[in-house]
């Protein structure tokens, strides 16, 4: 063993690597500590800032040019903290709110946040993933998309649902569409709509299916004229054409391949369809189809277990359901990369440090967790941020736990249900407008610029500082506290985008002026780091 292997080993055998005899210490002295140098008080950071100082201290990363670290070999583990929904002008007017914040670890570093116009996930998977060479010998990934013709694709359909994904590299619900990748692509919620129902017990419903609808135009827009749905076998269950309710006025046949003589005859209604179309496809169904959206849509149903192809590979229309269908088996069968180019390729942090022979933590909602741990990780599921305070500061007072990654997502969450209060939505617009307002009077009435803070936020931020305050005191002596934030409140600025892309009662000029000023606030996040003394 070298020297250097067993002087880390001795750090690792220990919360702080005070109780080896043949330690880092020996080196460095019984008294000294690592100690972070910040390199220009001016920085504004990026989300790859903040993933390379983590690389850098536990993995073969780069020396980042923000910051450098006296003694780094003794810090023990690096502990980070999601924080979404905080912005940088939130914590400056509730700054006394979060004083635990600044007391763990320090000023604050401004971040810059990906644009509001994608979906949140993605800065997580910024921080979660990294860009990663492509191996020589895989050539899925270098492959166009649509391989419905190819033997692989003919392949996996001959085979059984169970011996599609076993061994495969991500459960199929790292596919399937949570509820804002949902609403981020139109995916309607309407309650009228009627919902699939949980499959009737000791039945065996049908694991995975794919959807095709047609439409064609009447007075009132598009209504559904054909239901196809198809097994994963490729053979057709159902094959339909569906008279609308109101009179045709465009078949739209160069698309939907419906014309006037096919049409002669049909009486089969959306009512009559609905009752054929649940009687196959339940709740635990997984419904495949590209851009699902439109078809669900049309056949005034919601089911929430969708594999939507568009979002999948970012490619133009497939022609069918069987083609949804080979797309999505090919993605489930090969992994998330098949059909990426290799700049696209990412790989997943924890493995990088795992590889490196760091032991890794989780802890965090089941997608979360099921999209971004390793095999090796402790993966810890949880369902709230008590939960995950309390699951976390397990997983901080092990001593082989060297990276622990968790969300306080309360704030986020609480953002998303207001945005969703049409009530609390105009409330919020006309109160920001009036401030816009005030700003073009040249009475100078800045104070008055300040967006109010409701009680529910302030509590809201209250408990945020006392979980962090609490997580902190888990540290052990040396490990690395770093707490992103990520974004502010994008749930509104995906809420007024979506606005005005209708009718609105307040002055569109307005209410773009808003969205601006918004979407700019919303991207300035920050980044706390700090060493626990």
């Amino acid at each position: 063993m070298t020297s250097s292997k067993r002087k880390r080993d001795a750090v690792e055998d220990s919360a702080d690597g005070r109780d080896a005899g043949n330690s880092f210490f020996d080196i460095y002295g019984p008294e000294a500590k690592p100690e972070l140098v910040f390199k220009s008080p001016d920085t504004t950071l990026n989300l790859q800032d903040v993933q390379g100082l983590v690389t850098w201290v536990l993995a073969e990363g780069y020396m980042p040019n923000w910051v450098f670290i006296k003694n780094k070999p003794l810090i023990p583990k690096i502990v980070m903290l999601y924080l979404p929904g905080l912005d940088a002008a939130l914590y400056l007017s509730q700054s006394k709110a979060l004083a635990n914040l600044k007391s763990c670890c320090g000023n604050p570093i401004p971040l810059l946040a990906l644009s509001c116009v994608v979906d949140e996930m993605k800065t997580i998977d910024t921080l979660l993933t990294c860009k990663g060479k492509k191996k020589k010998n895989v050539t899925h990934s270098v492959e166009p998309p649509l391989l419905v013709s190819k033997p692989e694709a003919c392949n996996l359909v001959s085979k059984s649902f169970t011996e599609l994904t076993k061994d495969i590299p991500f459960p199929v619900t790292y596919y399937t569409l949570n509820r804002k990748e949902m609403e981020q692509n139109g995916y309607n919620f309407k309650t009228e709509f009627i919902s699939t129902l949980p499959a009737p017990s000791e039945s065996s419903p049908h694991e995975i299916l794919a959807l095709d609808c047609e439409m064609c135009t009447t007075k009132d827009g598009l209504e559904l004229t054909r239901v196809t749905l198809v097994d994963i076998h490729g053979q057709v269950l159902l094959d339909k054409l569906v008279k609308p309710t109101n009179h045709i006025t465009d078949y739209l046949t160069m698309y939907s391949g419906i014309t006037a003589a096919m049409m002669e005859g049909v009486t089969t209604t959306i009512k009559d369809i609905q009752e054929e179309f649940l009687k196959l496809v339940f709740k635990e169904t997984v419904l495949v189809g590209h851009s699902l959206e439109n078809d669900l849509y049309s056949l005034k149903i919601f089911h929430n277990l969708v594999i939507d192809t568009a979002v999948l590979y970012k490619h133009p229309r497939v022609e069918d359901a069987k083609a949804a269908m080979d797309l999505a088996l090919m993605k489930i069968r090969y992994g998330p990369d098949f059909g990426s180019p290799p700049e696209l390729i990412r790989k997943k942090l924890l493995d990088i440090l795992n590889e490196s022979g760091k032991t890794t933590s989780v802890v965090d909602n089941m997608n979360i967790v099921k999209r971004y741990a390793s095999e090796s990780s402790n993966s810890v599921p949880v369902s709230s941020d008590d939960e995950a305070l309390a699951k976390a500061m397990k997983e901080v007072k092990k001593s082989r736990s060297q990276f622990v990654w968790t969300q306080f997502s309360e704030l986020n969450t609480h953002f998303q249900n207001r945005a969703d209060d049409p009530e609390k939505l105009n409330s919020r617009l006309a109160e920001k407008i009036s401030l816009l307002a005030c700003s073009d009077d040249d009475s100078g009435l800045k104070k008055r610029r300040k967006s109010k803070v409701s009680l529910e936020t302030k509590e809201i931020l209250k408990k945020m500082d006392e979980r962090v305050n609490a997580l902190h005191a888990a540290l052990p002596t040396n490990a690395m506290f770093i707490v992103c934030t990520g974004h502010g409140d994008t749930s509104i600025v995906h809420r007024v985008r979506k606005m005005l892309k209708g009718e609105i009662v307040f002055s569109r000029e307005k209410v773009v002026k808003v969205l601006e000023e918004l979407q700019a606030q919303a991207e300035v996040a920050l980044c706390f780091v700090g060493i626990k003394q």
